[in-house]
């Protein structure tokens, strides 16, 4: 088609507004970048493939949110407007995002799973000064070498992860001295996420019998399980991702193993489908929906009430993720995200559902908040479906820095690009 014959919709844009003026008309809908009646929020996150079964919890968590939000007002007396869309792929997210932030004004963008897709939606919100809050990406790497101004962090990075769990682990004498067979998701998360891993394990005193990369469509792992039978570990440790964490455990059980399993990154949802007798081991979590405060048992209530099952940790994530942004711009009376970035800077404080309050450290904006380590029920002892671990308390402890488990200047170094 000629450029002539093509109607674009920046054409249609102020073929509109000059109708408007003309007939003394609005045009609400398409004008509402210049009059806005509603703050809209983008929301990318994975909704198909091996995490799609976590960011459906995404999507869940942050439409509960945004109804309360709504219901209580919404942002300077505006109805906040969610956007929602698949991510799909690292090109995908990017494409999604550019339109997101051109075409619907969006005033930020909350979501993601994908360590890769956080990395290009990054550097589209970056490129058009505009906040994205990753709330479901770990790589350190996030936070370091690709870290961005307009990035924050409510997912906590990698070495939270290995650093919490790592706890339990050396308490219980599986460290020092002792051989581990690791199983990596081969993309982004997963490298990051085994470069800290070996940090800790050979900080520590112990040694990898094993290091297989997994790609992420594999579904069979009897191939792996006949490996790591022969090699007879200490630990069998799990740097896996979405739906393969699951199948692993499944077949686990099925092989008869019992060496001692455990996990450095991880999602309850991933225990409830695994289920009573395949989910074993200890794993750390950034929330689970026995946490008790009483915010957080209120966040479970209506979450349950209005879906039917608990909420799990990355639907955690993208509901604090909205409740951030909504009272940040009440208290700023701006939904600048320039303002944001200053305010989340500045040490902002904000409930997390927890025992303490949070706030995104300045120099990486990465939120330092406690983590937990759950260890699987033996089989006789779970009574339903989803209360089928213990948890730690909360880590790091009562009297310890939130950001104790967090990496150092010297193992992850950040930084923002003028």
């Amino acid at each position: 088609m000629s450029q002539e014959g093509c109607l674009t919709r920046r054409t249609l844009l102020k073929g509109t507004a000059g109708a408007a003026l003309v007939s003394g008309l609005s045009a609400p809908s398409l004008l509402l970048a210049q009059t806005p009646e509603v703050i809209r929020i983008g929301h990318l996150t994975p909704r198909t493939g091996f995490l799609g079964p976590l960011g459906e919890y995404a999507v869940m968590a942050i439409d509960l949110a945004v109804e309360e939000i709504n219901a209580g007002g919404g942002v300077m007396g505006r109805k906040v407007e969610l956007l929602k869309e698949d991510s799909v792929n690292p090109q995908t997210a990017s494409t999604k995002a550019e339109r997101m932030i051109e075409r619907d004004k969006v005033a930020c963008i909350i979501g993601e799973i994908s360590s890769a897709s956080a990395l290009t939606i990054a550097q589209v919100a970056q490129r058009n000064k505009t906040l994205f809050i990753n709330t479901g990406a770990n790589s350190d790497a996030l936070r370091g070498a690709d870290c961005k101004r307009y990035m924050f962090h409510v997912e906590s990075q990698n070495s939270m992860y290995v650093k919490t769990v790592g706890r339990s682990f050396l308490r219980d004498g599986l460290v020092k001295g002792k051989k581990w067979y690791s199983l990596t998701a081969d993309y982004a998360f997963g490298h990051d996420l085994l470069r800290v891993a070996k940090r800790f394990m050979q900080g520590n005193g112990g040694e990898f019998a094993g290091d297989e990369l997994v790609p992420t469509d594999a579904t069979d792992f009897s191939a792996y399980l006949l490996k790591i039978r022969a090699s007879k570990p200490d630990l069998v440790v799990l740097n896996l991702a979405g739906t393969q964490i699951t199948n692993f455990l499944k077949q686990y059980a099925e092989f008869g193993l019992t060496f001692p399993v455990g996990g450095f990154g991880f999602d309850t949802a991933l225990a409830w489908a695994a289920g009573k007798g395949s989910f074993v081991g200890t794993w750390p979590c950034v929330w689970h929906h026995l946490v008790d405060t009483p915010n957080s048992k209120a966040f479970v209530a209506a979450f349950s009430k209005k879906y039917g099952k608990p909420p799990e940790n990355q639907a955690w994530g993208d509901y604090i993720a909205a409740k951030i942004v909504a009272q940040s711009i009440n208290e700023l009376k701006s939904a600048d995200s320039t303002a944001m970035v200053e305010h989340f800077e500045k040490g902002a404080k904000f409930d997390l559902l927890k025992t303490r309050a949070g706030h995104f450290r300045a120099s990486d904006h990465q939120l330092m908040h406690e983590m937990y380590a759950i260890t699987a029920l033996p089989a006789d002892k779970v009574k339903n479906q989803w209360d089928i671990f213990a948890s730690s308390e909360p880590v790091p402890g009562p009297n310890e820095d939130l950001d104790v488990i967090a990496s150092t200047k010297e193992e992850n170094s950040c930084t923002f690009t003028p």
